[in-house]
């Protein structure tokens, strides 16, 4: 995953039609280095999530893969086609020169299927006073921007490539985390962490200062953890462990915790070096199984990252948020009169005496910020 573009920041998301995100009351995300979002089981978070997934299937051309595995425009459209016939999306972008912006539209088509039905691109240098604008001819089925001529759509096609959503959730014995993999897989940490053993060893070969930060952070949150031990074995390659027991034995990775699986696949995705890195790292409930002071780390790492990255994380942690400033939290909720999901942005100015008694999660607690845990 080599980067050779001029940064760009994803500053603004609206979703409209999309899963509980109604059309006629949008979701926005203003977002910054760290944002995250805040909310109780039900109110959309991971729905959020799941809209940039989509986004990189999409970007993949693998649009029509997602709708069949999502349960078709039935399930992806807000109360079904009869009420939502169309679903979009708007993507904003800048640099230190420009401003980009990608929108799409997803309708309904029998036999319930989403088409690609309107595609476009806008670029406004900031010293100009008209922007670039172009709509882009898609086939419907697959999304037009990847293969593209244009120069501003090749761009944005990059800057939406690699915005990234992250889920560790299956630690079981059968999941993606504790299996062996081939040695020669991508450069890059899989969305499910398939290919762990493979990018550590890549890590270790090649950017060892990162590897050995994972390596730190891990010993940290694992006390009998001493270091990977990464050998190929016939062109695969498993997640192997050496403890401090001063021992020749060599743990395998069913000999880790669920907790503890979790937590080396978020430091090797939060502390990988920048070249690797992608630009937007969405996670969704990473909290999950991890000792409070396992959380701890978690927070510490990332906002390691989000020196060198934007990260979005869906949580209902209270401790995880209480490592957080007010700014970088939106509160997502159930909308009771549009039975839809909202998302309202906290300003410190608004809470500013209440945080000198109180605690963000307590003030979640007390129903404050809205959100209401349950």
């Amino acid at each position: 995953m080599g980067k050779n573009y001029l940064r760009k920041k994803l500053d603004k998301v609206t979703i409209c039609g999309y899963k509980s995100i109604a059309h006629n009351n949008p979701v926005t995300l203003n977002l910054g280095n760290v944002n995250i979002l805040l909310g109780a089981n039900g109110a959309g978070k991971s729905n959020i999530i799941s809209f940039f997934r989509m986004l990189g299937y999409m970007m993949s051309k693998s649009f029509g893969v997602y709708v069949e595995k999502s349960g078709t425009a039935n399930s992806l459209l807000h109360y079904g086609p009869k009420k939502t016939p169309i679903m979009s999306g708007t993507l904003e972008f800048t640099d230190t020169k420009s401003a980009y912006s990608y929108h799409f539209s997803l309708s309904n088509a029998a036999p319930d299927r989403l088409i690609i039905t309107e595609e476009s691109i806008k670029w406004h240098r900031k010293t100009e006073n008209k922007p670039y604008e172009v709509i882009l001819e898609s086939n419907f089925k697959e999304s037009a921007l990847a293969d593209s001529k244009d120069s501003v759509a090749k761009s944005i096609y990059w800057m939406l490539a690699y915005c990234k959503v992250y889920q560790f959730h299956d630690s079981s014995n059968e999941g993606p985390l504790r299996q062996a993999c081939p040695v020669d897989t991508a450069n890059y940490l899989q969305s499910h962490g398939n290919n762990l053993p493979s990018f550590l060893l890549f890590l270790r070969d090649n950017y060892i200062d990162s590897y050995k930060r994972i390596v730190d952070y891990v010993r940290d949150v694992i006390p009998q953890f001493q270091d990977f031990y990464l050998e190929p074995n016939n062109n695969t390659i498993s997640l192997r462990w050496i403890d401090n027991s001063a021992t020749d034995y060599r743990l395998n990775a069913y000999q880790f915790s669920d907790g503890s699986i979790r937590f080396i696949a978020l430091a090797t995705l939060l502390l990988q070096p920048v070249k690797t890195m992608p630009d937007v790292i969405i996670l969704d409930e990473p909290e999950l199984g991890l000792h409070p002071y396992a959380i701890a780390q978690l927070a510490e790492m990332i906002k390691d990252a989000s020196i060198h990255a934007q990260v979005i994380i869906a949580t209902q942690s209270k401790d995880l948020v209480d490592l957080f400033d007010v700014e970088n939290i939106s509160v997502v909720e159930m909308d009771e009169k549009t039975q839809s999901t909202s998302v309202t942005h906290l300003k410190e100015s608004d809470y500013k005496l209440w945080l000198e008694h109180y605690t963000v999660s307590e003030l979640w607690d007390k129903n404050i910020i809205g959100g209401r845990p349950v």
